[in-house]
């Protein structure tokens, strides 16, 4: 069973957050002045930083955005916002609403970790404690601007506490990923390998580097990106990180935190959680409301669907039994889940033909649902299932994508070979050996795709990859996914801003061409 999260400790402490122009003061409310006093105070406060990746859009639309924005997926989704805004690229409100609270509750994870980060070194407690909180605090701050480098780009760079009166400026994109960089790095120093008990799930040395040698594979930084990806690969991380030897095991609730997790957001239950009907105990969910949102038709809202493209990737060669790649069956409910097909097919207690027929070609995610729980018959709004967003098996394909880009193709193979094996494939090694540095970037993009589909990383990918750069790439997407027709180079590359934060804001200007 899973413990009582960590970080609901201090899940309202943003009542401490600022200071407002009116002359009265509520003597009820926390200031900042009173409540960073002592170690607990410490912890509790950069529990309420983890705190902020409860928030529902931080899982739920964030991943939209990164998800069925890309090629991977779409959305038939009733309500037509979801489609114009997140899949066709036919933005025309600036102040779309979930695209504000992805951006908006980025910046409260910002805010808390600054308040952290600039009150926990006045007070007097355990040095090395102190040292691995404010490595917390900096990881967190880092990964919240990972997130608006990678949707927003030209964001405000916020590093102390803000007052409402602030009208900061835009920063570059490049200067946001170096921020994020430099928090990591100094992240790193501080935290420790691993962790026991209450405190299993919280961020680690390992998953600072990866997050850094994400950023810098972003700014295609790949010599700088080869460090961290070091320690993980070849030195200390390699003791202590492992592929899991069930592939699906790395999207059960009964298998979290496990030896290939390098970073996941803790996710529980909380049986005291405030509802409509009981306005007395205002407590937070601690769950996500991910599973029930992308979940197939008649189980959850089945708002977002992948291509068939992506199912088709798996096919394209066998086990070395001859048998299909035992991933496909891990990641996608589709009418071909259990191989012998549809009427074999299982989704939450019927065959996929009784729910859908014979016909229906739709695909959905399974990676992150919980069908895999005894007498479950559809999602709810408060899964208790982590949400993985770097395993160790990312991390083996960043090494190899790092080493091939710096010349190194050779040595890259076994990092690869490593991620297929698991699924029972031949090694590269066997089956295309000497490829040149061109079509191993090739074979790293569909290694991904088999590995990686629905888990958050494919936008970053393609934008990585160029594909947002050139007419002749983006035809390449429009060829997977049709909503890419109507993208607009040196545009949809990026969100556009708040429209309300710039009408507000005269140092705020709006991203290119919107």
């Amino acid at each position: 069973m899973k413990k009582i999260l960590y970080f609901a400790l201090a899940a309202g402490l943003t009542l401490s957050s600022c200071e407002n122009d009116l002359d009265i003061v509520n003597p009820n409310a926390p200031t900042t002045t009173v409540f960073w006093q002592n170690s607990t105070d410490a912890v509790q406060g950069v529990n309420a930083v983890y705190s902020t990746l409860h928030r529902d859009r931080m899982v739920l639309w964030q991943w939209f955005y990164y998800t069925v924005r890309s090629d991977e997926a779409f959305s038939r989704s009733p309500d037509s916002a979801i489609p114009n805004n997140m899949d066709r690229f036919l933005i025309t409100d600036y102040n779309f609403g979930r695209t504000n609270l992805v951006y908006s509750d980025n910046y409260v994870g910002i805010f808390r970790a600054n308040q952290a980060l600039a009150n926990i070194p006045e007070i007097e407690m355990d040095e090395s404690l102190k040292a691995r909180l404010l490595g917390e605090a900096k990881f967190l701050r880092a990964f919240f601007y990972y997130n608006l480098a990678s949707l927003y780009g030209n964001v405000p760079l916020i590093l102390e506490p803000s007052t409402p009166t602030d009208l900061p400026p835009n920063a570059t994109r490049e200067e946001v990923w170096a921020q994020a960089a430099q928090d990591l790095r100094e992240a790193a120093e501080g935290l420790p390998t691993t962790y026991s008990g209450e405190d299993v799930g919280r961020v680690t040395k390992g998953a600072a580097n990866a997050l850094l040698a994400k950023v810098y594979m972003q700014t295609r930084n790949y010599e700088a990106a080869l460090e961290p990806l070091q320690w993980l690969v070849e030195g200390e991380g390699s003791d202590i990180y492992d592929l899991m030897p069930n592939y699906r095991d790395n999207f059960l609730a009964s298998t979290e935190n496990n030896m290939e997790s390098v970073f996941e957001w803790q996710l529980a239950t909380n049986e005291s959680e405030y509802t409509p009907e009981d306005t007395e105990t205002p407590n937070q969910n601690y769950g996500s409301p991910l599973a029930q949102f992308i979940a197939p038709a008649n189980v959850g809202f089945s708002d977002a669907e992948f291509h068939r493209w992506v199912v088709n990737e798996f096919h394209e060669e066998e086990t070395v039994n001859g048998e299909r790649d035992p991933r496909l069956e891990a990641s996608f409910f589709f009418d071909s889940t259990d191989v012998r097909g549809p009427e074999f097919s299982m989704i939450y207690g019927q065959t996929f033909a009784q729910r859908y027929g014979l016909d229906d070609t739709r695909v959905w995610l399974r990676k992150f649902a919980n069908d895999a729980e005894p007498g479950r018959t559809g999602e709810g709004f408060r899964s208790a299932n982590n949400y993985r967003f770097l395993r160790y098996a990312d991390v083996l394909l960043m090494y190899a994508e790092t080493l091939n880009q710096l010349g190194r193709t050779q040595e890259a193979y076994p990092y690869v070979d490593r991620v297929r094996e698991r699924a029972n494939l031949a090694p590269l090694s066997e089956v295309r050996p000497g490829m040149t540095q061109e079509q191993f970037h090739e074979q790293i993009e569909h290694e991904r795709v088999t590995e990686l589909a629905g888990e958050g990383h494919r936008w970053n990918d393609l934008d990585r990859w160029g594909y947002f750069e050139s007419q002749e790439k983006l035809n390449e997407l429009i060829q997977r996914d049709p909503g890419f027709a109507n993208f607009v180079l040196n545009r949809h590359r990026l969100l556009p801003l708040p429209q309300r934060d710039v009408d507000i804001n005269p140092n705020l200007e709006q991203n290119p061409n919107y």
